[in-house]
């Protein structure tokens, strides 16, 4: 156990050439090392902290929760892969529905949890099994139209929030928009943070922002956590999500092996435990559900350090600043005109990367099975599509994730028993 927690010093600790890499067993001097993590948890802020504005939950539990998953992550990979594991945004449809339902969010944490369960136990048949099978059940164009129904679906509440104040919305956007191809490294890439800044400035200025919260609201203190109520009639909206977080899970580890050079195959598995196990703790406390992050991955690539002592120090400034209510009080106060800006393009980009997986894996929509079985889908989970059977409610998401893999599945077979889709067709996977 001790050797975990021991790392190389890099050189003189200090200094970098030009591409130069600190590798995941190495650091830097602590100070700099210290310096890296709290960037890495700016990076994660602004879309950390979006997914419990969005969904009612209290900010400063579900960056105490991001804390102990990224933790755990580490622990569990034997410090090896370097990851920081933020709010999901998958999680945002299924909550948003629960609580259209008025069921509260403690049953939304049921559904949390139950989620972080069954991706545990996926991860564990994985790292024992291998993740071949992944790729059988969920081909890229099955893969691509579930992670893209999960941001199209959530657009009618970007307008919702988008309408409430359309001039601090578009402010908002222009910002995030702006900031993104003005400024080059770090400042650039934190242009979702940056934009809400000046949006929730603004914001201000009109008068839209009410601060009474913030004034009663402690320094020092333990974050709200409540106990999930069972409810297994949200399950159906819910368990859709493990598919994006393995997507997500398994995208990350093969970008950190491209980055660093390394073969972490064997670590997907527990990769998805850790995230899963994280994901069910933070359901059980009241916490929302994690995921690998994007944006520490950008932070990575930009600054050539993989150290994963990094990220014990982001884990611990995140716990640091989650034991503030004040801090989450002020997090809270942001209003639904910045919410719309900002989500106008953080729910496009969502749904962006499923269409991302088919051209990064060359899916071919000449053939019929292809397009027949995505266009179905995208049109369930844009329109959302809902029905209940004997109280079980489906919304789009659940609806869309099952066509799609029933249909493609379905109409494969169909398709090579018949003789019209060749058996060794290399472009119906």
């Amino acid at each position: 156990m001790t050797n975990l927690f021991t790392w190389a010093i890099h050189g003189d600790g200090k200094t970098l050439k030009p591409g130069e890499v600190v590798e995941p067993d190495e650091r830097l001097t602590w100070v700099r090392t210290a310096g890296i993590g709290a960037q890495h948890v700016v990076a994660m802020f602004g879309a950390t902290f979006l997914v419990p504005i969005l969904t009612g939950f209290d900010p400063s539990t579900t960056l105490f929760f991001t804390a102990f998953s990224t933790a755990l992550f580490l622990l569990i990979n034997r410090n090896i892969l370097p990851s920081y594991l933020g709010s999901s945004f998958g999680f945002i449809a299924p909550i948003a529905a629960v609580t259209t339902a008025n069921k509260g969010l403690a049953v939304a944490s049921f559904g949390i949890m139950v989620t972080g369960l069954l991706l545990a136990l996926i991860g564990l048949l994985v790292h024992f099994a291998g993740a071949k099978w992944i790729d059988i059940i969920m081909p890229p164009v099955v893969n691509g139209a579930i992670v893209a129904i999960i941001g199209f679906n959530l657009a009618p509440s970007v307008w919702n929030n988008f309408s409430a104040a359309p001039d601090t919305a578009l402010v908002t956007l222009v910002a995030v928009l702006l900031i993104s191809v003005l400024f080059k490294g770090l400042l650039g890439r934190l242009n979702i943070l940056l934009g809400v800044i000046v949006g929730y400035v603004y914001a201000c200025f009109r008068g839209q922002v009410d601060f009474a919260a913030v004034g009663e609201a402690s320094w020092v203190g333990l974050p709200q956590f409540h106990l999930p109520q069972a409810d297994f009639s949200v399950l159906p909206m819910f368990i859709p999500v493990v598919l994006v977080l393995i997507a997500e899970n398994v995208g990350h580890v093969k970008s950190v092996a491209q980055m660093t050079g390394r073969d972490y195959d064997d670590q997907i598995g527990t990769a998805l435990f850790a995230d899963g196990l994280g994901t069910a703790v933070a359901g059980f406390g009241g916490g929302s559900g994690t995921t690998t992050y994007g944006e520490n991955i950008g932070v990575m690539a930009s600054t050539k350090v993989y150290s994963t002592a990094a990220y014990w120090f982001a884990a611990g400034f995140a716990l640091l600043l989650s034991l503030c209510p004040k801090f989450g009080a002020i997090i809270n106060t942001i209003p639904a005109g910045v919410l719309g800006g900002v989500t106008t393009l953080l729910y496009g980009m969502i749904g962006m990367m499923g269409v991302r997986i088919w051209v990064d894996n060359h899916v071919n929509f000449d053939k019929s099975l292809n397009v027949m079985t995505a266009a179905i889908v995208m049109i369930i989970g844009i329109a959302d599509f809902t029905f209940a059977i004997q109280g079980v409610q489906f919304n789009g998401i659940a609806i869309g994730t099952i066509v799609v893999l029933v249909a493609y599945h379905g109409l494969k077979a169909i398709g090579k028993a018949t003789g019209t889709i060749d058996r060794d067709d290399p472009d119906i996977l």
